[in-house]
């Protein structure tokens, strides 16, 4: 009689990686003594951002009008994808609005000047003022600029002593004050008589530099036409009337 044969139990080699491409891995696999291969978790990864970039790309091109339109369709990846893009964007903005932020007013010589305001960048507004020490009124202008280099830290604000900037730039000219943009120069205001002397006002000022483009104020009308409206009526108030001069004649 013959012996009977037991059946021999699959041995597993414990060393084995049961992910690996082998062909024995695939006949292991096919009877289920292997699990599935495994996907790479960095693959899934990559192919989730794949996935939201395109549905990002699909949604950019639309309108805000049919954003809204769409707006009951989105699934929760297209929400999801479309944050996405918007925390981006954001992080791009912030980085833009940093990059550009100035705020105070930098001294320059005549070595700084191409670097500094014909090559200050794109979109960027330069107002350079030149002048001389002991010229009160471009102390006076050097302090209203650095108070309007806080308000509005994306112009740049720079100044410089005239002579150390254009050679034998005559002090009759002084305060001088040139706006560019982009390397171009937009507007000049050249000598004391231009800023009206040591009345001139930091908000007078501002508004010549929002004229010129340099600045965009909050300031709805010209401060110097408030002045001159003023003056004129407190001239029109001491002015003895028709009437009461035709009394004093009759007296």
């Amino acid at each position: 009689m013959m012996p009977l044969r037991t059946e021999q139990p699959t041995v597993l080699n414990t060393d084995m990686d049961p992910n690996e491409d082998t062909e024995w891995n695939d006949i292991l696999r096919k009877k289920g003594i292997l699990p599935p291969k495994e996907t790479p978790k960095e693959d899934d990864e990559e192919e989730q951002i794949i996935h939201q970039q395109s549905i990002v790309k699909t949604y950019e091109n639309m309108t805000l009008e049919e954003l809204e339109e769409n707006e009951d369709e989105f699934s929760e990846e297209d929400e999801a994808a479309i944050e996405l893009y918007r925390q981006k964007r954001l992080a791009e903005w912030k980085a833009k609005q940093i990059k550009n932020v100035f705020g105070e007013v930098n001294e320059i010589s005549g070595q700084d000047y191409i670097h500094e305001v014909n090559k200050a960048g794109n979109g960027i507004w330069v107002v350079l003022h030149l002048y001389k020490q002991g010229i009160p009124l471009c102390t006076l202008i050097n302090q209203h600029l650095s108070e309007l280099a806080r308000k509005f830290p994306q112009t740049k604000f720079l100044k410089s002593i005239s002579t150390t900037c254009i050679a034998n730039y005559p002090d009759r000219n002084l305060p001088t004050v040139f706006v560019y943009y982009e390397g171009e120069m937009k507007a000049q205001f050249i000598g004391p008589l231009v800023f009206g002397g040591m009345n001139l006002k930091c908000d007078e000022l501002e508004w010549r530099l929002a004229e010129a483009g340099a600045v965009k104020t909050d300031l709805e009308e010209n401060p110097r036409k408030q002045i001159q409206d003023q003056m004129l009526s407190s001239i029109r108030c001491s002015m003895p009337s028709r009437r009461d001069s035709e009394e004093s004649d009759d007296d």
